[in-house]
Parts: C-alpha cells; sequence; structure tokens
C-alpha cells in the first residue's frame, strides 16, 4: 500500500530537481574518477570554485579594479607624442595677386648698388660704378668660373622642400570636479562588485546545501524503503508459516505479498530519485554526471548542540549590517550621490596646466652655401651644408596654464542635477523597500527553524513509540496473539514516522541554510 509521507516527499524531491535541472550549470572535468566521496563542507569549496556564477562575478571584479585604474589616470600627467613629415611638391605663392612679389627681384638691384657705393668710397681708382646689366654679367660669369649654379631670380624663399615637426606635450590636471567625482564613482563602483560577489557566494552556498540535503534525503527515503521491504519480507514469511499451519487465511498472505510488490516498486523509483538528485548535485558542483557521488554528512541533528539563534528584531539588525545586497543597494544610493556631483562639477572650472617642445625641421633639396672671395666681389665659393646641420633645425618650448569654465549651459546643469537628486529619493526608496523584504525574510527563517526544530523533537518520541509498538505487533504475531494486518500498520507507521523525522532534519538543515543567507553570514 502507498505510505502518504512518501508520496509527499518523492514529490518534494521530483520538483525540486527539475527545478535543478533548469537552473543548473555544468562545468566539464576530464578523466574523473568514477566515485568521490564528499561532505556537504567539501561540496560548498567545490562549488566555490566551479561555479560559473562566482567566475563571472570575479571577471566583474577585475573589471571594476580597472575602472577605478582608469578613473586615477584622468588626474595623472598626461604625456603625448607626435611627429609628422610633410613633402612640398608645389608651393603657392604666397604673394599671389600683389606687388610684393617683385620684393625679391629687387635683391640683384641691391647688391650693384652696394658695388656701387663701395667702388665710389673706396679710393681705388681701378674700382669704378659699373651698370646694372654689367653687374649681372660679371656676376654670371663668376657663378660659372666657380662651376655654381646661380640662384634664380624669381627663386622663393619660403618654399621649403621638406619640413619634419615632433612635439613632446605634458599636462597635468590642477583642479577638476568630474575626474575627482568619476574617481569617487569608479571606487563605490568596485564596492558594490564586492558585495554581488559576497551575496553570489551566499547565493550558491545556500543552493548546494539544498542540493546536497535533498540528494542526502532522496537516499533516505530508499533506505527506509528499503528497511521496510526487509521487514515485510519477514512477515510474507511469518505469515506462510501460519497459513500452513492453519492459522491465518491465504488472502493474508496474498495481502501481505502484494504489499511486498508495491514497496518494492516505491524503493525502485525512490533509488531512482535518489540518483536523478546526486546527478543534479554533480551538475551544480561543476564536476561530470558520469560521476557517482558518496554523501558522506548525514542528515541528523544533534538537538543538544543546535546553535543558539537571536530574536527576530536582533537576527535583523544583523542582515542590515551584514547582507550584500543590502550594502548594494546602500552603494548604489552613493553611486547616485556620485553622478550628482558629476553634474554639479560643471559649475566649476576646470584648470591644467601645459608643457610642449616642440622640434621643426626646415630642410630643403638645394642645401648649397655661395660665398664671396673677400677680395673679389665676383669670385665665388660654395659648399653643401649637412641634412641635419643646425640651420635648418630648431627646437621651441612653451609652458602655460588652461583655464576653461562653462558660465551658461542654458539651464542643462541644473536639469541635470535635479534628475540625479530624483534618482537618489528613487534609491533610498527602493531601499527602504528591501529592508521590509529583508525583515520578512528573517521573519519567515527564524520561524521555520523553530517549526522545524519542535517537529524533530517531537518526530524523535514519535520514532521511539512506533519501534516499540512495531517490536509489540512483531511479538504478538509470533505468538499467534497478533494479526498480519496489525504487523503491517505497526510497519507503516514506523516508516512515516522515520520518513517525518528525516522530513523534518532536512527542513531543519534547509532552513537554517535560508537563515545563514538572510542574515548575511559570510562564507
Amino acid at each position: 500500500m502507498q505510505h502518504p509521507e512518501i508520496n509527499r516527499i518523492l514529490t518534494y524531491i521530483l520538483i525540486f530537481t527539475a527545478v535543478l535541472f533548469l537552473m543548473s550549470v555544468t562545468a566539464v572535468r576530464a578523466n574523473p574518477p568514477d566515485t568521490l566521496s564528499i561532505s556537504v563542507d567539501e561540496a560548498i569549496d567545490i562549488g566555490m570554485v566551479n561555479s560559473y556564477l562566482l567566475r563571472q562575478g570575479l571577471l566583474d571584479l577585475s573589471t571594476a579594479d580597472s575602472q577605478v585604474r582608469e578613473a586615477w589616470g584622468t588626474v595623472y600627467p598626461q604625456v603625448n607624442v607626435s611627429a609628422n613629415y610633410t613633402r612640398n611638391v608645389v608651393t603657392a605663392n604666397p604673394f599671389a595677386g600683389t606687388e610684393a612679389g617683385g620684393f625679391f627681384d629687387a635683391f640683384a638691384s641691391i647688391e650693384w648698388l652696394n658695388y656701387n657705393e663701395r667702388a665710389r668710397t673706396d679710393g681705388n681708382p681701378s674700382t669704378t660704378p659699373i651698370e646694372f646689366d654689367e653687374f649681372l654679367d660679371r656676376q654670371r660669369q663668376g657663378f660659372e668660373e666657380a662651376g655654381i649654379r646661380p640662384p634664380g631670380m624669381g627663386d622663393d624663399p619660403f618654399n621649403v622642400d621638406n619640413q619634419f615637426m615632433s612635439t613632446l606635450s605634458v599636462s597635468q590636471t590642477l583642479y577638476s570636479g568630474r575626474a575627482l567625482a568619476a574617481i569617487r564613482g569608479a571606487e563605490k563602483f568596485r564596492k558594490m562588485h564586492e558585495d554581488k560577489r559576497d551575496h553570489d557566494r551566499q547565493a550558491v552556498a545556500h543552493r548546494i546545501r539544498s542540493a546536497y540535503y535533498s540528494a542526502k534525503l532522496a537516499q533516505e527515503v530508499a533506505d527506509v524503503l528499503n528497511k521496510s521491504i526487509e521487514r515485510t519480507a519477514r512477515t510474507v514469511e511469518e505469515i506462510q508459516k501460519s497459513v500452513e499451519q492453519g492459522v491465518l487465511a491465504k488472502s493474508d498472505r496474498l495481502s501481505a505479498e502484494v504489499e511486498l510488490v508495491n514497496l518494492e516498486t516505491e524503493y525502485i523509483e525512490a533509488e531512482n530519485n535518489a540518483e536523478i538528485a546526486r546527478k543534479s548535485l554533480n551538475m551544480i558542483l561543476g564536476i561530470p554526471v558520469r560521476t557517482h557521488l558518496h554523501l558522506r554528512s548525514d542528515l541528523a541533528l544533534d538537538t543538544q548542540n543546535i546553535p543558539d539563534i537571536p530574536a527576530v528584531e536582533e537576527a535583523y539588525r544583523q542582515a542590515i549590517r551584514h547582507r550584500p545586497d543590502v550594502q548594494q543597494v546602500e552603494g548604489l544610493i552613493e553611486i547616485e550621490k556620485v553622478h550628482r556631483n558629476l553634474a554639479r562639477a560643471s559649475y566649476f572650472p576646470d584648470i591644467s596646466a601645459f608643457a610642449n617642445l616642440n622640434y621643426f625641421g626646415n630642410v630643403p633639396d638645394r642645401r648649397q652655401i655661395i660665398m664671396q672671395d673677400s677680395g673679389d666681389p665676383f669670385q665665388y665659393t660654395a659648399r653643401d651644408r649637412d641634412f641635419f646641420a643646425d640651420a635648418y633645425w630648431n627646437p621651441s618650448v612653451a609652458v602655460g596654464v588652461q583655464f576653461s569654465w562653462r558660465l551658461f549651459t542654458g539651464f542643462q546643469t541644473t536639469q541635470q542635477v535635479q534628475q540625479r537628486s530624483i534618482a537618489i529619493q528613487q534609491a533610498q526608496i527602493n531601499y527602504e523597500h528591501l529592508k521590509e523584504s529583508v525583515y520578512l525574510e528573517v521573519v519567515q527563517a527564524v520561524n521555520n527553524l523553530n517549526a522545524a526544530y519542535k517537529r524533530i523533537r517531537s518526530q524523535e518520541r514519535n520514532i521511539e513509540q512506533a519501534e516499540l509498538n512495531h517490536e509489540f505487533a512483531v511479538r504478538r504475531l509470533q505468538e499467534g496473539a497478533g494479526t498480519a494486518l496489525e504487523e503491517r500498520q505497526a510497519s507503516m507507521l514506523l516508516d512515516q514516522s522515520r520518513l517525518s523525522y528525516l522530513s523534518a532534519v532536512h527542513d531543519y538543515l534547509v532552513a537554517y541554510s535560508e537563515y545563514q543567507k538572510a542574515i548575511g553570514e559570510r562564507i
């Protein structure tokens, strides 16, 4: 016959394991052991390493660390280096459309006037002023004798074939309200990720405990049914003897045999449920499903050493102080305040210092220098300058302070500050709502603990009575004073008592795990 308590527990296990299969993630490991024996604490340690949720949280925390360093980088010195090269293939005449271009053609005239002035005033009768055309002819002849290409009268002195520029720029923020607020925001954001990591650890630990205890309960149910099968089998043998002796009717034997088959069917189903529960635990722990888990921790409770559970108000105060999700919402309020400070920073100026070091190079393709002999103004010599000659390369250095202040933004800053203030109020409302939810969660956890503990104490006494009742029923059956129906009823009551006790212990352990999570106990 079916046991109501067994059916209730089996239904609970099936629902729980189905949810676990949908929510679980798996981490494949190569060459796993065939059997792995673990306690509940060891299972939690394994889950802390293999959990995808926690591994993702660690990466989020690393990202937050990087964001903090990035925010600090905005107030560190900024150093930039740049360089460029320009080849002037065709250069426009900067004096096009004006009469200034003739100014450069007049250079030869100036040289002619200087020559004639020196010839007139030097007191040497052999040197006399000459005509302009003769001056140009003698000058051209001197260039040809020296093998020098004379400069063209139309050459543009501003045209440089090759231009180089390299710049080293250094800037240092002296004051920036936005930068300082961004640093505080990044640090608060990192703290929120730390709280999220702690919250995830608590959630994973609670999930592992629940799965472990459920798998253990499923196995215990199968063990209870197995023991019930053994007792019923012995009862069938006793009834058979009584039937042969004519004490009992054959219908009693048939009824007992039917009950034995029903128990065996329940046992097969319970074994299957236990196997599914263990495989679900495998998935949660990130252990390959083909690995058999041996659950060492007993589904038992020492009622003499149960930890003290504080009153609801004290437990609630602990939760507010220690729960990571509460601290997360507190951090969210602080971040919204940082966003408001970022908006307010637009009211203030940005001040920075800078230093620029530039190095320019203007290098022509023709780097020839023409020099007159001191004795004869129409005798010339020439030499080529080096590409890196100092005449072509020049440095420049500039330092200063930059001041920037947005005095009017069309009231945009005011509205941004107002929006951030509203966001702060919304976050505070969410915080108050969360505290109420936490209080309810703590109340439920404490009540569930107390109710489960009372059930345990009650079932402890009930098991003793059920065992004693079954012993009496077996003895009466053996002596012929009792009936097989009485023995089977006593056996069923004993099974129900044991299952109720195991269910109460399971509920207490799960409730205690929920309590640990509710008050924010760190893992």
